[in-house]
This record gives structure tokens, sequence and C-alpha cells, in this order.
């Protein structure tokens, strides 16, 4: 059968037709997104002018501008709204220009990361790139040995019940403790050995990106149906039979979801974990630096790089868990 004359002009215009109806699905997912997004740095930017209002107005007062309320001491005694609504034109003015605001403007967060991630080289140590691979080191180490040892303690709590009775409820009381007071303890205990640099930091990572991956895994492990297990003792299989063709295969959605929730956990473990050794690589050392010489404006830069990282890391973790379900026959 031979292609009419009108074939190609329908042809095309039905991948036309498609590729538009492509195109207005992904927006629909995306307007949303935008819309929320758009908001919240709108809220940012209204929220810049109070808190940075005595500060506006000290440097309108350096300025030679004759400002209200007079004294200084006024000033101080006044709220961030009082202080706006007082003075309206100043606050507004200068809320967004500041050198070391108490809140940076959105522009100025993203004027700051674009300079130490494109503006600088790899190598440098002004780099946020190269303070976020100091980081990701134990972030990665920290969340191998917590996954690790996580669906090492699911497997045995789903196998023995003497473990789910005693190692579960100690799992759990474990994350009662504040990460803030138990990482200073472990990095003086292993100094103490003589155990430094990446190591400590990997560890406090494993400590809170087990929990989720056991809880999780455990879960996973006893997601099959009783009648599932009945047909595995009736072909006489094993239990690591048992566990390598039902159980783990029926855990897999629900270990990368921990995964997920693993890695980003393993990330603040290695943030956390330069914080008191007063490290001067690494996102905690930005943060830390940022602290010291009140430049506001670092201190944020490195929250979302933090945060830039963390997104990339579960994106990752993602696709992986999409590769893998496919290829098993549990996902499209």
């Amino acid at each position: 059968m031979t292609d009419t004359p009108l074939s190609a002009p329908v042809a095309k215009g039905a991948r036309r037709a498609a590729t538009l109806d492509r195109i207005q699905r992904a927006l629909a997912r995306l307007l949303p997104v935008l819309t929320v997004i758009a908001t919240l740095v709108g809220l940012w930017y209204l929220a810049c002018i109070p808190m940075n209002a005595q500060q506006s107005l000290l440097e309108a007062e350096r300025a030679g501008v004759a400002i209200t309320p007079a004294t200084a001491a006024e000033r101080r005694d006044m709220g961030g709204l009082a202080l706006t609504f007082g003075n309206p034109g100043e606050a507004v003015a200068r809320a967004y220009g500041q050198e070391r605001p108490r809140l940076p403007a959105p522009h100025q967060v993203v004027a700051e990361l674009w300079d130490t991630t494109a503006g600088k080289k790899i190598t440098s140590r002004r780099s946020l790139v190269f303070h976020a691979g100091i980081t990701l080191a134990p972030t990665l180490l920290g969340f191998a040995i917590g996954s690790l040892a996580g669906i090492l303690l699911a497997i045995g709590i789903v196998h023995s019940r003497v473990m789910d009775i005693s190692v579960m409820p100690w799992a759990i009381a474990s994350q009662t403790i504040p990460i803030l007071a138990i990482a200073p303890m472990i990095i003086v205990v292993l100094n103490s050995v003589g155990v430094q640099g990446l190591v400590p930091k990997a560890i406090i990572s494993a400590y809170l990106s087990f929990f989720p991956v056991t809880v999780g895994m455990v879960k996973g492990l006893r997601a099959p149906s009783p009648a599932d297990l009945d047909l595995m003792r009736t072909w006489n299989a094993s239990g690591a039979r048992t566990l390598m063709s039902l159980r783990f295969p029926s855990s897999l959605p629900y270990l990368f979801a921990s995964l997920k929730i693993a890695i980003a956990a393993a990330l603040v473990g290695a943030i956390i974990g330069e914080l008191p050794t007063g490290a001067v690589r690494g996102l905690g050392a930005r943060l830390l630096a940022g602290s010291y010489y009140g430049q506001t404006i670092q201190i944020w830069s490195a929250l979302f790089g933090a945060a830039i990282v963390a997104a990339l890391l579960v994106a990752t973790v993602s696709w992986i868990e999409r590769v893998t379900l496919r290829r098993m026959g549990l996902a499209r």
C-alpha cells in the first residue's frame, strides 16, 4: 500500500500536536511549583524590610539623612516592624543592599552562590564547590556504613525474635539523643585514640543514616504476604533463599525510600561533625567562618549550597531506584 499525498502533513501535524501536549503537561506540573517558589521569594523580600530595619536606619544616619526616631537608644528599643512603619522610605530603600544584613535578600544569596561556584576555581579555598567536595567524602562514607549497618540490623530483627525485642527499642532510643550533644563526644573519644579527620565525621553521618534504613528495611522485609511465605515453605526453601528470592525484592521500594532520607541525614551529620572541630574546610567550615565574622550572606549561601548538594544526592538515589526497579520488573 502506498502513502497518500496527505499522509506526510498528517503525520507532521500529529507529531506537533503530541509535542504541544507534552509541553502543556510539563507546564501543568511546573506551574504549582513555580507559584509556591514565587510566593516564598516574595515573602522573603518582605521579611527583609523589618529584619534589616535597624541597620537600614543606621546607614541612613551615617549618610546624614534625618531619621525618626532620632536617637539610637530609641531605635534599639523599637522592633523591626515599628521602625519600618516609622520610616518606611529609608527602611525599604536600604533593606536589600546592605553588606552584612540580618536577613540577606534572595538576589544577594544568588549572587554569592554564583560567585563562589562559577566565579571561583574548584581548587580555591573560597569555592563552595571545593568545600562541598570536602563535606561529600564523609557523607558518602557514613551513608555507606549506616546503610549497610541498617540493612544487616533489619535482617537480624526480622529473623530473630530476640533481636526484635532487644535491639529495636535501643535503635529507637538512640535517635532521641540530640546529635549536637553526641557529636563532640564522638570526636573527643576518637581523637583520644588517634582517629581524626574523615572517620569521626563519617561515624556521625552513619549514626544519623542507619535508623531510617533499619526501619524501612524491617517494614519491607515483612511486606510479603503470609501466602507467599507459605508457598516458599512448601517448596522447602531455606531462610536464606526466602530472603534473597522473596523478602529482599519485596523490600526494595521501602529500602530506596529510606535511602533518600538517610543520604540527606548523612549530609547533615557530616556538616555537624565539622562544627565542634573548628574545621577550615567543608560546608560546616563556611558556616563557622560566616558566623565568626558576621557574614550572613556567606552563611545563607552555604546553607543553600548544602540544600543543593542534598537535592542532587537524593536525585541520584531516585535515579538508581528507577533503573533498579525497572530492571527487576517492579516499576514501569
